[in-house]
């Protein structure tokens, strides 16, 4: 598994021994920012990569021009292997976050611009973690949210946000939600 694109592209990133995270593919993970790159939202993002596994997908916003990006996720395994990975690219604008992103209460005056959501498949885990961020009032007014789920999974449209574009890959479907502006 490797950075797709931008400053970091073609450097390769640590993955998991055995399967209990599932990294975003390459493809998949391409076609994602090549959707976002055509949106305008990705330079000087500042980034939520929830349920961050790997840390692949808020690497490579920051890669390509996000300004920030804080990886969360409840498993230390997963964390630490974030962690791995951000040391391993010397990237600096890195926070890391222990917690679940469906009730951990955030105490940050900054507010994220585009989140990423990947969590585990065939929990119902997304409509939860996206009524969460909402109500913790951590999304800019400008906010891009990045859904993936396994195929056939009901997608959640929050009020407030519109479905941007919805594509299946395979076993996998991406969402992209835009707030509406007032």
């Amino acid at each position: 598994m490797k950075i797709v694109g931008g400053i970091y592209g073609g450097r390769r990133l640590a993955v998991p021994k055995n399967r209990d995270i599932r990294p975003t593919t390459d493809k998949v993970r391409g076609a994602v920012f090549n959707m976002l790159a055509s949106r305008d939202c990705i330079d000087g993002a500042v980034v939520l990569d929830a349920f961050c596994g790997t840390g692949a997908l808020g690497l490579e916003a920051l890669s390509r021009g996000a300004a920030q990006c804080t990886f969360m996720d409840k498993h230390r395994t997963s964390l630490d292997l974030a962690r791995e990975n951000v040391n391993a690219l010397g990237v600096q604008d890195a926070q890391f976050i222990s917690g679940d992103a469906t009730k951990k209460l955030f105490t940050s005056d900054q507010k994220f611009s585009l989140v990423f959501l990947d969590p585990p498949y065939h929990r119902g885990l997304v409509r939860g973690t996206i009524d969460h961020l909402i109500t913790a009032q951590i999304l800019s007014s400008d906010a891009w949210i990045v859904c993936e789920t396994e195929r056939g999974a009901q997608g959640y449209v929050p009020d407030g946000f519109s479905l941007e574009q919805e594509k299946t890959y395979g076993e996998i479907t991406v969402r992209i939600l835009s707030s509406i502006a007032d």
